[in-house]
């Protein structure tokens, strides 16, 4: 019998051998699958501006990610980009909350229809639940809702279809439509529609709010497929850019982080079906003093995903089978390629522009 039962806890439980002595750009042990990623499985995408990042190494490393909403054929990379085409699996754009992950997913399956589909600006008409996808906006309303139609269609058809969702918790602050509970990527009047306090309201959502819309949202893929998928969970790195609850935006990043940080080990701890990729933990660990961040102290540099990038594929796959990752796009042919970060379509970054 041992003296105690942390004699034969591995080396990488104690935080001296497992973080303090450990080089910051390889933690051994710190992440383990819980099941195998099959080449012949469907995987599908979504989350916050990091979780693009995952696509992009899925696809290239050879995995099985369909675009179910692709481009029109002869459109320009760089335009494509622009109007969010092949940035996830569908072109919903990020999706910040698991509020708006479970109202997009019932809206696939006609259980819901939100309130306030339709915001302007300038004349232009917009879909208030992807206003970024469209940057020019439609001419009229009606546009809208049959290009929104048309979209759900490829939402349902991806739901139905994949094998693996991988995931990435984003946000806990949000805003909504105070009558319906309609929940919006964006808060009115920052890329489309007015903002009126009377209409809209602030919400930030609890650890117990978080974890029961995500555990709803698996519910209803139950009921609605015969095979339910299995689901890659993490949580984004990247502080808050700003924060309506009053506080100060450290203060305010850190319960969001922690409140999804809290959702995902419990997903992790109570489900089978649910694996937990600690990519977070890998560019905010108090070991790396920050070198996995740009100099503003929030955007996630190109050494850091690709340090993170790396974690998870020596998991799914060590043998490097797959191709090298493309640098990301830039907006100008005659341009040099875009920094990982300046790569990412983030409309959470546009709330920059109403600091003093």
């Amino acid at each position: 019998m041992s003296s105690s039962p942390y004699e034969n806890v591995p080396v990488h439980g104690f935080w001296r051998s497992g973080v303090a002595e450990q080089n910051p750009l390889e933690f051994k042990g710190l992440y383990k699958r819980k099941f195998r990623i099959r080449r012949s499985q469907t995987i599908a995408t979504a989350g916050s501006c990091f979780a693009q990042h995952i696509a992009r190494h899925l696809r290239a490393r050879k995995f099985n990610v369909p675009d179910y909403e692709p481009a029109p054929r002869g459109m320009r990379a760089e335009l494509a980009r622009k109007y969010q085409f092949g940035i996830y699996s569908c072109r919903y754009g990020n999706i910040y909350t698991a509020a708006q992950l479970l109202q997009l997913a019932r809206e696939a399956f006609g259980h819901m229809v939100p309130s306030d589909r339709v915001w302007e600006r300038d004349g232009r008409y917009f879909d208030a639940q992807r206003p970024n996808a469209e940057p020019e906006g439609f001419e009229n309303p009606e546009q809208v809702l049959e290009a929104r139609k048309r979209h759900l269609e490829s939402v349902r058809q991806m739901l139905l279809e994949m094998d693996i969702f991988v995931f990435t918790f984003g946000l806990t602050e949000s805003w909504q439509h105070r009558e319906s509970g309609t929940v919006f990527p964006t808060a009115p009047g920052t890329i489309a529609g007015t903002f009126d306090p009377k209409v809209y309201e602030f919400r930030n959502f609890t650890h117990s709010e978080t974890l029961q819309d995500f555990v709803k949202f698996k519910r209803l893929l139950k009921r609605e497929r015969a095979k339910t998928p299995q689901y890659i969970v993490s949580v984004s790195p990247v502080p808050l850019t700003a924060t309506a609850t009053g506080q100060h935006v450290l203060a305010a990043s850190t319960y969001s982080k922690s409140v999804l940080r809290a959702v995902a080990g419990e997903l992790f701890q109570t489900n089978r079906d649910v694996d937990y990729f600690p990519s977070y933990e890998i560019i905010t660990a108090p070991v790396t003093r920050g070198i996995f961040f740009e100099p503003n102290q929030r955007s996630v540099s190109g050494h850091g995903v690709e340090t993170a990038m790396q974690a998870f594929f020596s998991q799914h796959d060590p043998g490097g089978h797959g191709g090298s990752v493309p640098a990301p796009q830039a907006q100008d042919q005659n341009a040099a390629p875009a920094d990982e970060e300046d790569s990412l379509i983030c409309e959470e970054i546009l709330l920059e522009n109403f600091s003093r």
